[in-house]
Parts: structure tokens; sequence; C-alpha cells
């Protein structure tokens, strides 16, 4: 099993409400635990592999993430008082805003980006993942720092995309 399927498996039992997924691929064992301060473990035959996280935010959507894009696609959620868009880290990481430190940004408060551009990096366990836009517009704002430690789901850019 590689990370990518990991994380697509963390990131729907997360969004589900289950609170325990056992998962067996041949030499692979993957148990992922979810609830208040719970740990999600990743366990393998050889070795094991903790990775803390959040509880599941209260609002996740309703629908099935069955259908989702890869780990690296950010989700995305209106915002309640208006058409704003509002993209959230689909990992735990450290949240980066350009591609190395004498880089420019990504991108800034008033950028136009188009659906499947990068707007950051999240680190997560020494893997880079480009946090893509899915939707084209006007950043609004960047709600994180650069260097920053980020939770799952935690919102990280608001897109007005009109």
């Amino acid at each position: 099993m590689e990370l990518k399927e990991i994380q697509n498996l963390i990131k729907f039992v997360a969004k589900s409400g289950v609170n325990e997924v056992h998962v067996e691929m041949g030499e692979t064992k993957v148990t992922i635990k979810t609830g208040g301060d719970a740990l999600q473990q990743v366990v393998t035959a050889p070795a094991a592999i903790e990775v803390a996280t959040p509880a599941a935010n209260a609002a996740a959507p309703a629908s099935a993430p069955a259908a989702e894009p890869a780990p690296s696609a950010p989700a995305a959620a209106t915002t309640e008082n208006d058409n704003h868009i509002t993209i959230k880290s689909p990992i735990i990481g450290t949240f980066y805003r350009k591609p190395s430190p004498d880089k420019p940004n990504f991108v800034e408060a008033g950028d136009q980006v188009n659906e499947g551009d990068v707007l950051c990096v999240v680190e997560a366990m020494k893997l880079f993942n480009e946090i893509e836009s899915e939707v084209s517009g006007t950043i609004v704002k960047v709600l994180v720092d650069d260097s920053s430690p980020v939770e799952f789901d935690q919102p990280l850019f608001i897109i007005d995309p009109s």
C-alpha cells in the first residue's frame, strides 16, 4: 500500500464519521482510529508508524469522499456570508507558501488563480504535497503563516470564484 492510498483512506475515515477501520492487503495491515484525541495508526508488517490527528470537524460534509482526487487536492467549502470558497489542508504537516526559501510565494492576496494552480505545499513525513486550487478566482486571504504547522481540514486560503 502506498502513502497516497493511506492518506486517501485516512481522509475518507475522518470524513465518514466511522470510529475505527482495519484494512489488510497482503503483508500490510492498516488500522485507523478517530475520535476526540485519538491517534491514526498505520501498521505494516515490519514496523509501526503513528501519526497524531485532530478530531474530524463536526461540520464535515455529508457527501461520500470516495470520488475524491489525489490526496494533494484541497477540500473546498463555501463560507456562510458569501460565495467565497475556503481551501482546506487535506493533511497534517508544515505549510509553506513558496517552493524553496529563495523563491517567491506561490500566491498572494489579490492574485488571480486558475483551477489546478499550485497555492502552497504541505510537508508531511518528508514529502512535499502540492496543494492546488479547485476553483478559478481571486485569492481573498491567506489564512496561515509560512512554515506554520497545519492540521487536517484547517482553512488555508479564501478564494472569490467570481
